[in-house]
């Protein structure tokens, strides 16, 4: 019996792939484009398992959920899927996993086991997850798969903006565009995974979540969201002083304990809180009209905000280059503060 993608709110890219596969026009490699926690992976993942789906045909593109294949690419263990994903405890994705070990050149990794046949089906698929965190010589490496994919294969690169791949790669795979969850859709989702008691929790849960399935799950915990609340609430205030911000949000990252991945985690937290900030307040001195709660009366300018936005998307690609985390706080709101000092307020 076949099954319905257990996929919520990307109804459009499914019937995409549908009518693609029918008329026999799939492509070989896919750019997958939009926000983390949207559940690009997850549709990645029911993709695959709908091409090597024992109990369907390509053209069908519906899996069953229970063949030997399913039951594979569900536990992660299909021997024709092959996913890539950044380890936690590192800034890029590791150059062996595309092409093994400096031992093992090409003899391991992803691009050699895409280049073998396939062992229990008619194609292999690859999925690689993060694709934002391939540097230049990873790029360059995968970029030579994609010139000469195996014949039957598929290949998916999971990012956050297209313009974060190379030309060459970008200019080689068909983009597969995903918008986030609307705020009904995540809290379905929530409600559904268990991440809240009741639908009323899953709906705060959901419009604190902007759409991403990630960020809700971050903002369950209590520190999280105290930082979030100090974060806007110094920001509204005229005077604010950023080395007593910085020491706030120095206390809120060093809690995370020693590791560096959680560390990183909740400074990219406070910078996405701050983002927030200027974004909502962006559409409240534009005259937008938008459920947000930057509502403050300021005399901040356009050019303030666009300056503070442009400032957080430097300091979070700075923590993924592994920056060290208190000089690029102290970094990081200067810069804010600057951009601001001019117009008194934000």
């Amino acid at each position: 019996m076949l099954m319905p993608w257990n996929i919520i709110g990307h109804d459009r890219q499914i019937e995409r792939f549908r009518l693609a596969a029918q008329n026999r026009r799939l492509a070989s490699t896919f750019l997958f484009v939009g926000p983390v926690g949207i559940g690009k992976r997850t549709f990645a993942q029911q993709l695959a398992a709908a091409l090597l789906c024992q109990n369907t045909t390509t053209a069908a593109l519906d899996p069953c959920g229970s063949c030997a294949s399913c039951l594979q690419v569900a536990a992660g263990s299909h021997p024709d899927l092959h996913l890539v994903a950044k380890p936690p405890d590192k800034s890029m994705l590791p150059l062996e996993l595309l092409i093994g070990d400096r031992e093992h050149r090409m003899k391991a990794g992803l691009c050699y086991q895409m280049s073998l046949k396939p062992r229990a089906g008619k194609r292999k698929i690859a999925i690689i997850d993060d694709a934002d965190y391939l540097n230049a010589e990873g790029a360059n490496c995968l970029l030579k798969l994609l010139e000469e994919p195996p014949p039957g294969s598929l290949i998916v690169l999971i990012t956050t903006h297209a313009d974060r791949q190379l030309p060459t790669i970008r200019s080689r795979a068909q983009l597969v565009q995903f918008q986030p969850l609307t705020k009904q859709q995540l809290a379905q989702i929530l409600e559904q995974q268990g991440f809240a008691e009741n639908h009323q929790e899953a709906l705060e849960m959901a419009r604190m979540g902007q759409g991403s399935i990630d960020r809700a799950q971050r903002l369950r915990d209590a520190e999280t969201l105290t930082i979030r609340s100090a974060i806007h609430t110094v920001l509204s205030q005229q005077d604010w002083q950023p080395q007593t911000l910085a020491e706030t949000v120095t206390d809120y990252v060093e809690a995370a304990g020693k590791d560096a991945p959680p560390r990183r985690q909740r400074l990219k937290n406070t910078i996405e809180f701050a983002l927030e900030y200027y974004r909502e307040y962006l559409y409240v001195i534009s005259g937008v009209t938008q459920p947000v709660e930057a509502t403050h009366a300021a005399d901040a300018t356009d050019a303030d905000c666009v300056r503070c936005i442009d400032s957080c998307l430097q300091a979070y690609r700075h923590v993924d280059a592994n920056a060290n985390l208190p000089t690029l706080t102290e970094w990081w709101l200067n810069e804010l503060h600057a951009a601001t000092r001019a117009s008194h307020t934000l």
